[in-house]
């Protein structure tokens, strides 16, 4: 099978039709555009050769048998769009148009026609078993097809007579279709593309419902498009972006494992944290969620005022009926007390009965467990997700994001910052050779400037400043008022990296490092002036910090004072961390790289949330 595939791929072999279709990817009876139109030739070469592709209707056009093809339609916005409606009306019957713009009469002649089914009968050459009164037209339909492996798409050749499906359903935006047939030549001598589907069977036609599919209707931007998170990949731009995601994941992990680190994986759910933490909790049951709002001195009053009753149907000869019913009331509010007094017992009381038996956490960070096997393993690395429960939505923040994180053994602050300057040029690098169609898409609908900046970060070295060089730059600023004024101790805002990367760096990637140790967590080294700590950020114009990285404390005494600082209740959950300052510490240093930020420089999108599948914020968590 091997050979026979290999023999296939061969760029220099005769045009010749072959017998049995050509299946050039694994794990699917169908090729991939990428292998055709990725080719150095556009796959002029494989012309002849007979083909099974699968993918989504971009854009549609019909013209009536025996008229000369149209114009080949516009490669996709990055958007997808409907198909021009005055191409297709100029071409299809009365009977599509009306069927295709009204629910009743699209019933109607689905029913009549076979299309009402739930799937279509699908053949190459319908007979016709009856004669009829009126004959449907038959149509060339030139689709363009995408299956999601390229930014470019196939245009692919169909009869209407193949399916029994209305030519105007067929010919929907974002219908599914696998098409079995022969590559050609395009007809027409204008045609921009080099090589087309001349399909002779429909294999499988996956319908939509143009009323309802939403990227049907009118071009959306972007920020629409996330109330469709599960469709939006389908359109030029995020599809884009998603094979340029999955190259730097691949990436990251092709520049840890080329340089001697070993992956970890770390975990989720986690005991020790900095910053706002989403608590994991089993003990939210549906008692505690109903009496939400209650409160325990209302019920008490409530409690009196019943006893109250009671003793006042005693002595007023009610009957028993009436005193049973005070009496099974007053017991319900009893017990009700109860238990609102056992919700407002101290956390200690209750840890006992959640799942994990104490406080639990969505991780931050996971350079925490990576540090204990950066003492037994040198070099490691993880990549995962971290969540932060800040309650801010704006353009630059998730709830949810995924970090590549690294951690080294006998590693100083400058071997880090080595480390975060290399990872960081060979990102660029790795997008600039491989994923090349797409960030000339990118380049060309998004940011005109993206090679360009991959490009200059790539082969330039990187600024180094300390903070309070920076914050002397600032200071020095006659162009330019912060609402958060510069002044050595705060810490720096988003305004701030962005004069100090657009004005004082001209818009190059520069590193600030040295912070004071109030800004810093507690677990980094502190340096010998006893002011500032050894950590750094990695910023870039228009995003801001896109790897932070440090060196952490080694010196069991100064950790141990420094998490004493942070109460007595935090003590015994960083035993295990100081553990490793007790038994073979070691300097050690590492870098957090955050997925999402890299994407926004590498792609030029304004917003986060576009630069994630299913995106997670204050507020919104949609799919």
């Amino acid at each position: 099978m091997d050979s026979h595939r290999k023999t296939h791929q061969r760029e220099d072999e005769d045009d010749v039709i072959s017998p049995k279709p050509v299946a050039l990817s694994k794990y699917s009876n169908r090729i991939e555009l990428k292998t055709l139109l990725e080719r150095s030739d556009g796959g002029a070469r494989l012309a002849g050769k007979r083909v099974v592709i699968g993918g989504w209707v971009k854009s549609s056009r019909a013209v009536k048998k025996d008229s000369p093809p149209p114009p080949p339609p516009s490669q996709p916005s990055s958007v997808a769009v409907p198909p021009p409606p005055s191409t297709t009306k100029s071409n299809i019957s009365c009977t599509e148009i009306i069927q295709s713009k009204m629910n009743i009469f699209r019933k109607l002649f689905d029913v009549l026609s076979g299309g009402g089914k739930t799937t279509y009968p699908i053949f190459d050459k319908p007979e016709i078993t009856g004669q009829k009164a009126t004959s449907p037209p038959e149509y060339t339909i030139y689709f363009l097809i995408s299956d999601g492996s390229s930014v470019n798409s196939l245009q692919v050749v169909v009869d209407s007579a193949m399916s029994t499906i209305p030519t105007t359903q067929l010919m929907s935006l974002g219908t599914c279709i696998v098409a079995e047939g022969v590559l050609r030549h395009p007809l027409a001598a204008s045609a921009k593309h080099v090589i087309e589907l001349e399909a002779e069977k429909l294999l499988h036609v996956g319908t939509v419902d143009p009323e309802k599919y939403p990227l049907s209707k009118k071009q959306l931007p972007l920020h629409l498009l996330r109330d469709f998170s599960h469709f939006r990949p389908r359109t030029t731009t995020v599809g884009s972006v998603t094979r340029v995601h999955s190259a730097l994941t691949l990436a990251s992990h092709t520049f840890f494992q080329s340089n001697g680190f070993q992956y970890v994986q770390v975990p989720v759910i986690t005991t020790t944290g900095v910053g706002e933490m989403f608590r994991v909790t089993t003990t939210l049951d549906r008692e505690e969620k109903k009496h939400d709002g209650l409160s325990i001195e209302t019920v008490k009053a409530a409690i009196k005022e019943k006893s109250r009753l009671i003793d006042h149907l005693k002595r007023s000869d009610s009957n028993r009926e009436a005193v049973a019913a005070a009496v099974h009331d007053l017991k319900k509010t009893t017990d009700l007390a109860a238990q609102l007094e056992k919700k407002q017992k101290p956390k200690a009381a209750t840890q006992k009965l959640d799942f994990f038996g104490c406080d639990a956490y969505l991780t931050v960070s996971g350079r925490f467990h990576l540090e204990s096997y950066a003492s037994a393993l040198g070099k490691v690395y993880t990549y995962g997700p971290r969540f932060t429960a800040d309650k801010i939505d704006n353009a630059r923040h998730l709830a949810e994001t995924w970090n590549v994180e690294a951690e080294m053994a006998f590693s100083e602050l400058d071997d880090a910052m080595d480390c975060a300057d290399d990872f960081f040029k060979f990102l660029c690098r790795y997008l600039l050779e491989n994923r090349h169609e797409d960030m000339k898409f990118i380049s060309k609908r998004v940011d005109k400037t993206v090679t360009t900046r991959l490009e200059a970060t790539a082969s330039n070295s990187l600024l180094r400043y300390s903070y309070t060089e920076a914050i002397s730059l600032l200071q020095k600023a006659t162009t330019r008022t912060f609402e958060t004024k510069p002044k050595w101790g705060v810490d720096l805002t988003e305004e701030h990296l962005s004069y100090l990367t657009d004005e004082i760096c001209k818009g190059s990637v520069m590193i600030i490092h040295s912070y004071p140790k109030e800004v810093k967590p507690f677990y980094v080294r502190l340096n010998d002036d006893k002011k500032t700590v050894a950590a750094f950020d990695l910023v870039v114009p228009k995003v801001g910090v896109v790897i932070s990285g440090s060196q952490n404390e080694e010196r069991f005494e100064i950790l141990d004072a420094s998490i004493k600082e942070l109460g007595s209740t935090s003590r015994e959950k960083y035993e295990w961390y100081l553990d490793l300052r007790r038994h073979g510490t070691v300097k050690h240093s590492g870098i957090s790289l955050r997925m999402e930020h890299m994407l926004l420089f590498a792609t030029g999108l304004p917003d986060i949330k576009d630069a994630v599948p299913f995106p997670r914020s204050w507020g919104k968590a949609n799919n």
